[in-house]
C-alpha cells in the first residue's frame, strides 16, 4: 500500500518553516529529514513513523495510537509508529511532528 499523499502534504506543510528539510522515498513511505536526520515518515501501512527522544519512548508508547517500530525483529528505541491519518486535526498532527523536531534539533547536523 502506498503512503497517504494527503498526510505527506500535511507533514510537508508543517515542516516548511524548518531550515534544511529534505524528502526521500524510503521504507515504502516518504521520509522527511531535518538537517540530514530522519524525523518523520508517512508510511505505507498508514500513519507516521516518528523519531523521538529515546528517553521518552516508553512514556509515549503508553498513548493509545502508538506502537513500537520493529526492524529485523528488534524494537527500535526512539522510534514510534503513530496511527494517525488525514482525519486528525492539525493540532494533533503538529504535536507529534513537534515531538520529533524537538529531539532532532538536539542532534548535530549531518
Amino acid at each position: 500500500m502506498p503512503y497517504d499523499l494527503e498526510l505527506a502534504d500535511r507533514l510537508r506543510d508543517l515542516l516548511s518553516v524548518e531550515p534544511e528539510v529534505t524528502e526521500k522515498k524510503m521504507f515504502g513511505g516518504l521520509v522527511f529529514l531535518v538537517r540530514g536526520h530522519m524525523t518523520v515518515c508517512a508510511v505505507g501501512r498508514g500513519g507516521i513513523m516518528l523519531r523521538v527522544d529515546p528517553a521518552q519512548t516508553d512514556a509515549l508508547l503508553a498513548e493509545p495510537q502508538t506502537s513500537p517500530i520493529v526492524m529485523q525483529g528488534r524494537e527500535m528505541n526512539g522510534w514510534l509508529h503513530v496511527d494517525i491519518d488525514t482525519t486528525a486535526g492539525d493540532d494533533e498532527l503538529g504535536r507529534w511532528v513537534d515531538l520529533g523536531l524537538s529531539f532532532v534539533e538536539t542532534l548535530p547536523p549531518k
